[in-house]
């Protein structure tokens, strides 16, 4: 089996490549013209990816262009500010990522309201967060780990790929919760915080099961317990963070899809039953593990009920730990 690594970056240069779906016979008019796919982060990163995959897909489902525009900057926010102020129509609809949910907290002024400002579509996919640690500390479990660092406060800490992020957030929260004397380290994205983590300088980390898959297998990162409401499928063995006693800590990331607020309700059907059908395909199901997630296809009522859950999660979480923009 190739390295994760490898197999992203493979996909990410060859979605084109990549065998069609049925296309399914749609009786609305909609979409009439080529609709615009907002990504707010850069090209070839996995929310990026992800999204040229469904883009794709819909576009031959529907026989109509649905084109990926990468609109960059502030965390995501300018992009998703342009998706909110966009008309209502159906034809642009934004990719978001767990951060879409954090950043209104996290930010003085975000452009946005992920309440007020866009209509859910659907949860399209997830993926697995897990507590790592570095594999030569003396712990084979999130008790013992939570010993050790209580018997040596300051001396621990744990890193992240920056202020703000996800990652940093689950590490804020377990510190609070048990109230561990933690050193949070950010680091200027996930490949400088996976090297701290791996030399030992930062030995605990929260972060993405696909990514740390080769380090896992190396023998050189230890999986203390997943995040998810259910044990990974990848390690069976491995408990979820509930089953070791620590019910508040259930977290992982998502890849989703909105629109602006206001949008016809039946285009929303429309775009919800087409994109279902996308994440339902084995061939896609295929693709998307290699980018460490897993199919969810949610309705937008669900989709919309866990924005507000993580929304008011994550608020807590950054006004209890004084967390503000670097």
């Amino acid at each position: 089996m190739q390295p994760i690594r490898r197999q992203f970056l493979r996909l990410a240069a060859g979605t084109a490549a990549l065998s069609t779906l049925p296309r399914v016979a749609w009786p609305q008019a909609y979409p009439a013209r080529p609709v615009r796919v907002i990504v707010p982060y850069a090209p070839g990163g996995q929310t990026d990816v992800l999204a040229r995959l469904i883009a794709q897909k819909l576009s031959e489902q529907f026989g109509k262009q649905f084109y990926v525009e990468n609109i960059l900057g502030a965390s995501g926010n300018i992009g998703t500010g342009q998706a909110a102020r966009a008309a209502p129509d159906g034809y642009t609809i934004l990719i978001a990522f767990t951060t879409f949910a954090i950043n209104p907290a996290f930010l003085k002024k975000a452009p946005y309201d992920p309440a007020k400002d866009f209509d859910a579509v659907t949860l399209a996919a997830a993926s697995t967060t897990v507590l790592l640690i570095n594999a030569s500390l003396p712990v084979k479990s999130v008790n013992e780990l939570v010993d050790l660092v209580r018997a040596n406060p300051g001396k621990y800490s744990f890193a992240s790929p920056g202020v703000g992020t996800p990652a940093h957030l689950l590490g804020e929260q377990f510190r609070l919760s048990l109230g561990l004397d933690l050193v949070h380290v950010p680091f200027n994205g996930l490949g400088p915080q996976t090297t701290s983590v791996l030399a030992g300088h930062t030995p605990i980390s929260f972060g993405g099961l696909a990514s740390a898959e080769p380090y896992i297998r190396e023998g050189r990162l230890r999986v203390l317990a997943v995040l998810g409401k259910t044990r990974s499928p990848i390690l069976p063995d491995v408990q979820t963070m509930a089953e070791t006693g620590y019910q508040d800590m259930e977290a992982d990331s998502w890849v989703g899809v909105l629109v602006p607020a206001k949008t016809p309700k039946d285009t929303i059907t429309v775009l919800n039953r087409a994109i279902v059908n996308v994440v339902a395909a084995p061939e896609t199901q295929k693709h998307l593990a290699v980018l460490g997630y897993d199919a969810v296809g949610s309705t937008p009522g669900d989709f919309a009920a866990r924005i507000r859950a993580d929304t008011e999660k994550w608020a807590k979480v950054i006004r209890a730990a004084n967390i503000k923009p670097d």
